[in-house]
């Protein structure tokens, strides 16, 4: 490969990087190619990218970036997966697809700007999903306003019904 070719690949990986936060570095030595292909058409169905590219390339293009933690992991055959907004999902597929191949391992990530290894992707992989995720904080959100709604009706019912109770007590009385 010509030193134009590898400009153009640093240069390209660095403008599909941008806006990314999150990336997980694997080894994926020893898989089949069929195991490879299984493994790109599900990170690819999750809406991730999956590349295998020089570690060297990967160096300059981590250059100046949150990613340049894990430069030292970047040894022997380094596969680069990233989605730009679920990472949850990605490290799911990821870490079930480990499950499943002796052959294939997660050599370490960055997640938020946080360097993360095998733990981190499992806790990661842990998490529910996004949508749960936010359904639960709207109700987090709503329950307080929800409860003072009911103690605020809960007064002027309460109200209602003492008002009631002194009519009923004054047509007894006459």
């Amino acid at each position: 490969m010509d030193k134009q070719s590898k400009r153009e690949i640093v240069q390209q990986l660095r403008e599909d990087l941008q806006g990314v936060n999150s990336v997980l570095l694997c080894n994926f030595k020893g898989l089949s190619v069929e195991k490879d292909t299984q493994l790109r058409r599900k990170v690819r169905e999750s809406g991730a990218k999956y590349v295998v590219v020089k570690n060297t390339l990967l160096k300059l293009a981590f250059a100046d970036s949150d990613f340049s933690q894990v430069n030292d992991k970047l040894v022997g055959n380094t596969a680069l997966a990233y989605h730009e907004e679920d990472i949850v999902g990605l490290a799911k597929v990821v870490s079930d697809f480990a499950k499943d191949n002796d052959a294939f391992e997660f050599k370490a990530g960055v997640v938020e700007g946080k360097a993360i290894d095998i733990n981190g992707l499992k806790a990661l992989a842990e998490l529910p999903p996004k949508e749960v995720l936010v359904s639960k904080l709207m109700y987090m959100m709503n329950y307080p306003i929800q409860g003072l709604v009911t103690a605020l009706s809960g007064v002027s019912r309460n109200f209602v019904v003492v008002l009631d109770q002194i009519k009923q007590k004054k047509e007894q009385e006459g």
